[in-house]
């Protein structure tokens, strides 16, 4: 099945949503909670199935657990245009980052990503499971043992946090990674773990004790900032949570947001 070929315009800077334009009888979908708004002629159901292929009950099931696995949602909602003119769909990102478009068909029909960067695709999109291959990428890899792969000749969208960053890989060429930085890569791309050098900068380079390493060819893409980097530092900095809170240079500290009704 081919994918609808939409058109999209992507808004924001750090809290962007995609609006995207939708055709006649054209069709997208996306991970549950993550329309922002629909215009009139738009019409949403919720399925196991979005891209309507035939098999039975069981197979739509075991298409849904795969998702589940892959971090997504057991039901997609699936957004069709019913209207006589073009009308427009938004989604907006769950958390600060950046929405990268992924026309699978440059990227030759597959593309491996981190588990719940899935924001929506064109219908005609196939979202499954990717089993790491080695034990070590599975557990030391960031990622675990599951990642998405989405398969196709259109339009898929990824979400991932901080500023996004595409490098294309020579055959042969190596490129390691922090082990919380890759977002999506081609399957031509070899996907392993290698230990950090040295036990003193292992322990005290604050880099962990491992690397993403990848091989090319291929093209990958990298984020700057890990959504769990952050969140661990915004648990950190919290008082309520046990951390040390930062004051942000107030000469009141403590009792600044005691008075504030912070505390």
């Amino acid at each position: 099945m081919a994918a609808d070929e939409i058109d999209y315009q992507i808004i924001g800077d750090d809290l962007q949503a995609v609006i995207v334009t939708l055709d006649p009888g054209e069709s997208v979908f996306a991970e549950a909670g993550a329309m922002m708004f629909m215009r009139e002629g738009i019409t949403m159901a919720t399925t196991l199935d979005p891209n309507a292929r035939s098999g039975s009950l069981f197979d739509k099931l075991v298409g849904a657990g795969k998702r589940v696995l892959a971090g997504d949602s057991f039901f997609v909602t699936l957004f069709g245009n019913a209207g006589a003119r073009r009308s427009d769909v938004a989604f907006a990102a769950p958390y600060p980052g950046k929405i990268v478009p992924l026309n699978l068909r440059d990227w030759g029909g597959t593309v491996l990503a981190q588990k719940d960067s899935f924001l929506c695709a064109a219908r005609g999109i196939d979202i499954s499971v990717a089993f790491t291959r080695r034990i070590g990428a599975g557990f030391f890899g960031g990622e675990g043992f599951i990642l998405q792969k989405l398969q196709g000749d259109g339009l898929a969208f990824l979400h991932a946090s901080g500023t996004l960053h595409a490098i294309d890989l020579a055959p042969g060429e190596q490129l390691r990674v922090d082990t919380g930085c890759l977002v999506a890569f081609q399957p031509t791309v070899n996907y392993d773990i290698q230990r950090v050098p040295g036990i003193k900068t292992a322990l005290f380079g604050g880099e962990g004790l491992f690397f993403v390493s990848l091989t090319g060819p291929g093209r990958v893409i990298l984020q700057t900032l890990p959504f769990s980097r952050l969140a661990d530092r915004i648990i950190a900095a919290s008082p309520r949570a046990g951390g040390r809170g930062r004051e942000e240079g107030s000469a009141l500290g403590g009792l600044g947001r005691l008075l504030d009704g912070d505390n």
